[in-house]
């Protein structure tokens, strides 16, 4: 099976969240590319690129883990996308852990907090919000033993 390009795994990323905005009301495709250029600036391969357009796919229901499963991209891609998507219900500790175990995961998650975390994306929402998401991903980053930066 021919695997999908770089341009198309963007164009599916793209389209599967076409309509989507961000808590900031943004098109959530600007998340996406941020967190790809994230993992690209970081020295990551082309498969973490292609997870990091598909990181939050499964999870916000745009694709769903059968179109993952059949999908023409590489284990090693589908693997970090499945690590990626959390799970109702799911202990921040039990996703921390799946994440770490997962080979190439961590780099993409270690964008996406960034991305996230970002001042000037966080500046525009309410104080309340604000606060429990920078608690939220801080937590999240200690439990990956990433330090801040």
């Amino acid at each position: 099976m021919t695997q999908l390009s770089p341009a198309e795994v963007e164009a599916v990323a793209r389209a599967a969240h076409e309509g989507q905005t961000d808590k900031a009301g943004r098109p959530y495709a600007e998340h996406l590319a941020a967190v790809a250029e994230g993992v690209r600036a970081r020295g990551g391969d082309q498969e973490q690129i292609a997870a990091a357009w598909l990181h939050d796919s499964v999870e916000d229901d745009a694709l769903t883990r059968q179109w993952l499963a059949e999908a023409a991209l590489t284990p090693r891609t589908k693997a970090i996308v499945d690590a990626l998507t959390k799970r109702p219900g799911e202990e921040p500790e039990e996703y921390a852990r799946r994440i770490l175990a997962t080979p190439g995961a961590l780099l993409v998650k270690e964008s996406d907090l960034a991305h996230n975390a970002d001042p000037e994306r966080l500046a525009v929402l309410p104080e309340a919000t604000r606060r429990r998401l920078t608690e939220k991903y801080t937590r999240m980053r200690a439990l990956l033993g990433l330090v801040q930066g």
